[in-house]
């Protein structure tokens, strides 16, 4: 008899529905559920909160919803794969086992795979002669001072297969590829060859279909009015089997909707080159997937081809590049649009007549069109939010800046109203920085312990 799985997303960024993963747990049979955290700049904010508390620096939310379900999983036997170990997996593999013994559970196995955080190496690749030149400039990283505030590689998914080999019930990572959530499950099940180009391919490309939760069944679609029941919209499921056949569903008692669109649009989400997707593990030819329509939310993927991995990890670096402040108003009443302009000339003009520019600054106008500049453009809105901002390597003159705002209420035209919030303070602006780095550099660990 053919073996099969299925494999669940129930997050598709830190902030998706806390409610996702329990209704996917709980709306039909599911063998795995796989939860996405992590971004870029997830990383930074992460590592900030560990420098302050050295048990922080993971998803918080992940740790609630395994209090949550923990009994249910292990009764039902289903494993959980998140990357949300963040920058401190350990911290947050132990709050998750003082849950498993506050339930009173023993021998549920948790997982911790590391290895991807290398800001404390940093320097000592530099002094061996790691450039980590940007992929975009090829600046190097070390070519001048940079207030550096996280940097991790792109775990491989090997890692993840250890620990689910080693019969882990919950594996925590910190940062890999959100594909190898989805893809580490089925080479653990089927033991596929870690050569075997086509079947990672398929995986990978499952995971980059499922990695972003709700987007492919229905969520962000184009045609939004075909979507049923968008309140009570379904989560994403692959079904996949041994014979390394792929089907994209969800469970049949929820809304949503799962087509040969919107699985298109979600993989063409963050693509790159069609021809090369990079991953650690496999390169994946977009261009060779098959998409068939079986009925019923049910999309089979066929035809998957894959290359040899590459020699590199692709690192992603955080570093402080300055601050910024942004503050709006609302205008209103007749002459909105033009009232909007004055105030910003008034703005800008009073700032330079104290003394003050700055390397950046934004005027935008909500409401006439600025979300598609040069497409459409209203000429008398009956409203108009006027939002400014501005961008400064200086603390102190963007705090100033938003010192500005608030007079306009009493010294500007008529009708200028909402301003809310508070003045509008500095904020630190982090900057993304990849590059590459040599994979014998990295190794990945996995430890296992039981309740």
């Amino acid at each position: 008899m053919s073996k099969s799985i299925r494999i669940g997303n129930g997050q598709g960024f830190w902030g998706d529905s806390i409610d996702a993963p329990v209704r996917l747990l709980r709306g039909g049979p599911i063998d795995y559920i796989t939860m996405d955290y992590l971004a870029e700049v997830t990383m930074s904010i992460m590592q900030r909160q560990k420098l302050k508390r050295p048990d922080r620096g993971y998803a918080h939310d992940f740790v609630a919803f395994i209090d949550k379900v923990l009994p249910e999983l292990v009764e039902r036997n289903v494993k959980v794969i998140a990357n949300a170990g963040g920058v401190n997996p350990e911290a947050c593999q132990k709050a998750l086992m003082d849950v498993a013994a506050k339930h009173g559970l023993k021998g549920v196995k948790i997982a911790t795979v590391t290895g991807d955080d290398i800001l404390d190496r940093l320097e000592d690749f530099g002094r061996q002669g790691e450039k980590f030149a940007n992929m975009d400039t090829g600046e190097g990283l070390f070519d001048k001072e940079r207030h550096i505030l996280s940097a991790n590689v792109y775990a491989p998914t090997n890692g993840i297969v250890e620990a689910l080999d080693q019969g882990a019930q919950i594996v925590v990572t910190g940062r890999g590829t959100d594909p190898g959530l989805v893809l580490g499950p089925m080479i653990h099940e089927f033991g596929w060859d870690w050569a075997d180009w086509d079947k990672l391919a398929l995986g990978t490309v499952a995971g980059h279909i499922l990695e972003c939760g709700a987007q492919c069944t229905g969520g962000n679609f184009t045609n939004w009015e075909e979507v049923p029941n968008m309140a009570d919209i379904g989560y994403p499921i692959v079904e996949v089997n041994d014979r390394g056949e792929v089907v994209i569903t969800k469970h049949d008692s929820q809304g949503g909707l799962v087509t040969i669109d919107t699985v298109s649009e979600q993989l063409l989400y963050e693509m790159g080159d069609p021809n090369d997707y990079i991953t650690p593990d496999v390169v994946v030819d977009f261009t060779s997937i098959q998409l068939e329509d079986l009925g019923n939310d049910r999309v089979a993927v066929k035809n998957v081809k894959g290359k040899p991995k590459t020699d590199f990890y692709k690192v992603s670096i955080s570093y402080l590049n300055g601050f910024k402040a942004t503050g709006q108003l609302t205008v209103s009443g007749p002459n909105a649009y033009q009232k909007a302009h004055k105030c910003a000339e008034i703005l800008w003009t009073r700032l330079e007549a104290a003394g003050y520019s700055y390397d950046d600054q934004l005027t935008e106008y909500l409401g006439v069109g600025v979300c598609h500049e040069g497409i459409r453009h209203q000429d008398d809105p009956p409203e108009v939010v006027l939002r400014v901002g501005v961008k400064d390597q200086d603390k102190a003159r963007v705090d100033r800046f938003g010192k500005e705002i608030a007079p306009l209420v009493t010294s500007g035209p008529p009708g200028v109203t909402g301003f809310a919030g508070g003045r509008p303070k500095a904020q630190e602006i982090v900057a993304y920085w990849p590059a590459l780095l040599r994979k014998e550099l990295i190794d990945v660990h996995v430890n296992v312990t039981e309740v």
